[in-house]
């Protein structure tokens, strides 16, 4: 079991990035209070409410996504994660228990759930939800797995998942909109193509109408994709942190052997070009490594 770190970096803090992180979250929330006016719209015709009322709400009720129940019921099912099988408890449950006695908190402080997926991934989110997947859990050995584990609850304890989640949150009105655009603008493309093949004056309108819904989406699609463009560059940081404070408790060989598990696979390449260096929203397995061999090597630094 590895030997557990000094008290002061087992402690729950608001780390650099986690601040960084709220960027990406300003960046989308103009653009959610547009697409939320444009939802109240016709809201207000059946519920007289004003909209900063409305609005208000909205973004309040993102405060009940770090709320225990809510995660285990709501948000858990929503990202396709389930509770472990009896199986699966025997191989993650007691090593979630070394990594929390590591840290001198309580095992039951947060939450495990796995995702049935064929890639090697776990994710924090919310503010007590851990996420692994089935791959993860049958391919690594219970050695690179603490790893991982670790590595995930370092993002808890940064709370690095703070204005994730609230960014995810503030998005959904634009990520709604944005589909409805793109839907209209499919129909009335459909609609120019068949009722427009026996009426030029038909098919130069649904064109029109389809150019103007493409105009109207625009802006919430760019501001989609420019938010989570911040939100990987910044997400590096994070993930950076994360490992620093897996090597601080003492599991840093760990969750450097699970990374070289990931080169092993076939990942962890470093993006080539500037648009896959911003979709990506980890640095490379290799980088990772070789900064965690840096910090076993010099844990003074």
């Amino acid at each position: 079991m590895p030997t557990p770190g000094k008290r002061r970096h087992r402690v729950r803090q608001l780390e650099s990035s986690a601040i960084s992180a709220f960027g990406p979250a300003l960046v989308i929330l103009p653009f959610c209070l547009l697409a939320l006016f444009l939802i109240w719209m016709p809201v207000r015709l059946v519920w007289d409410v004003p909209f900063w009322l409305f609005a208000a709400g909205y973004c309040a009720a993102g405060v009940l996504l770090f709320a225990r129940p809510v995660q285990a019921l709501v948000l858990a099912p929503v990202l396709g994660a389930r509770r472990p099988t009896a199986a699966e408890e025997q191989v993650i449950a007691p090593l979630w228990r070394q990594i929390a006695q590591a840290n001198r908190m309580s095992a039951h402080r947060y939450m495990l759930r796995v995702l049935p997926a064929d890639e090697l991934n776990a994710y924090a989110c919310g503010g007590h939800l851990v996420v692994v997947t089935t791959f993860a859990i049958h391919e690594l050995s219970r050695r690179e797995l603490a790893g991982v584990l670790a590595h995930e609850l370092s993002h808890h304890l940064g709370m690095h998942t703070v204005a994730l989640t609230i960014r995810h949150w503030l998005s959904l009105p634009v990520v709604l909109l944005a589909r409805i655009g793109f839907w209209l603008e499919n129909v009335a493309r459909a609609a120019s193509g068949s009722f427009g093949a026996d009426s030029r004056a038909l098919a130069a309108t649904g064109r029109f109408v389809a150019a103007i819904l493409t105009v109207a989406s625009l802006p919430f699609t760019i501001a989609l994709y420019a938010a989570d463009a911040l939100g990987n560059l910044v997400g590096h940081g994070s993930e950076l942190q994360a490992d620093r404070r897996a090597v601080r408790m003492g599991y840093g060989r760990n969750l450097a052997a699970a990374l070289q598990r990931v080169i092993d696979l076939g990942g962890g390449h470093r993006p080539v070009g500037w648009k896959a260096r911003l979709a990506s929203s980890h640095p490379p397995a290799r980088t990772r490594v070789a900064l965690i061999d840096a910090m076993l090597r010099h844990p003074a630094r």
